[in-house]
């Protein structure tokens, strides 16, 4: 047996079950497309001065390319070791865990072995596998390192997972969480009637990655049926490629969302209007115009705006902004000038690139 979830630090494991902006970390690259080290470092610095409760490193936004180019151990490596250096507060560092079984059992070794607490398990290089398998994927990597189970949407490489699947995921031992993120409500309703089925919902923390919905997936109250009786699950944080850009808005959005729910205080309608604006602003960066084609690089070019990034470079060449997405991304900017954190960030950029 690998790590188990009762040996982290209880503190960190309370602070992830509370709830915290958990960024999925881009990969910073120069413009040869090699790993640029002092940029990545300023990005983990970034995060971390923020106020993020969480990294996740390894994942859709990192580019799951790393693992084709060298650079999985080295990109864990990294961040694990600039935000321990950067700050004493402790961080819930989150793997990104891909693959058939072995890679996905030997990436899980590796993130335990560099001191992450879980791994955020993508399904999408099992896609024709049924439940049975894809369960017994799931335990296998439990058995070396907490999951988290990951609904990743369709347009970008996920499966469809059905409500069984989830009620037998939310079962493993080993398993404390799953991020939400079909990007489609039915299917979020899935995830949380499965936990519920599993009698799960005080151990399986959900996170919301529906970047199209957050704020209302923060703000409801669910209610799913079993044997007869309401079941109420909420989602706590936000582990997102959106939360990748104006993290510092994000932090005081979910402290002020955390606030509402905790004390059970009436929702205003300024709190409810923030989830049309940030879908608004999530669809520019994201590119919903053009199925997701830019979701990477229009991050990077927020980032690259800041001076943050030197360039949009992903891994993939051919993988840019697509036509008319800066525009969208001048647009937003324009429209939702107090959702940026653009001040936070010049007030800072120097001593992060030092």
């Amino acid at each position: 047996m690998g790590l188990h979830h009762s040996q982290l630090d209880p503190d960190l494991l309370a602070r992830f079950r509370r709830g915290a902006v958990i960024p999925a970390h881009p990969l910073a690259l120069d413009a040869e497309r090699q790993f640029d080290r002092r940029r990545q470092r300023a990005l983990t610095r970034y995060y971390v001065d923020a106020g993020s409760g969480g990294l996740a490193v390894g994942v859709h936004t990192t580019q799951f390319a790393i693992r084709d180019h060298g650079l999985y151990a080295p990109v864990l490596s990294a961040a694990i070791e600039d935000s321990r250096a950067w700050t004493d507060r402790k961080l819930f560092m989150i793997a990104g865990i891909a693959g058939q079984t072995d890679q996905a059992v030997a990436e899980a070794r590796t993130a335990v072995e560099l001191g992450y607490h879980a791994g955020l398990v993508s399904l999408a290089p099992m896609k024709g596998a049924d439940t049975d398998r894809l369960i017994a994927h799931c335990e296998r990597i439990a058995n070396e390192i907490p999951v988290i189970g990951f609904y990743l949407q369709t347009a970008v490489g996920g499966i469809e997972l059905p409500v069984d699947f989830w009620r037998r995921f939310a079962a493993i031992d080993n398993a404390i969480g799953i991020k939400v993120a079909p990007f489609n409500r039915y299917r979020t309703l899935d995830v949380l009637r499965g936990v519920a089925a599993a009698g799960a919902e005080d151990r399986i923390t959900l996170y919301t990655g529906n970047d199209d919905h957050i704020v209302l997936d923060l703000l409801t109250p669910f209610r799913v049926q079993r044997d007869g009786e309401a079941v109420s699950l909420r989602f706590r944080g936000g582990l997102l490629g959106h939360w990748s850009v104006w993290t510092r808005t994000a932090v005081q959005l979910l402290e002020r969302i955390h606030e509402v729910t905790e004390e059970g205080r009436p929702v205003e309608p300024g709190l409810l209007a923030l989830d049309s604006r940030v879908t608004d602003c999530n669809a520019a960066f994201f590119d919903a115009a053009n199925g997701f084609g830019g979701v990477i690089a229009g991050c990077h070019e927020v980032l690259r705006r800041q001076g943050l990034l030197q360039g949009l470079w992903c891994l993939d060449p051919d993988e840019g902004l697509s036509p008319g997405q800066a525009a969208e991304i001048d647009r937003v900017y324009a429209a939702h000038p107090d959702l940026s954190d653009d001040a936070f960030v010049q007030d800072n950029l120097e001593r992060w690139l030092s």
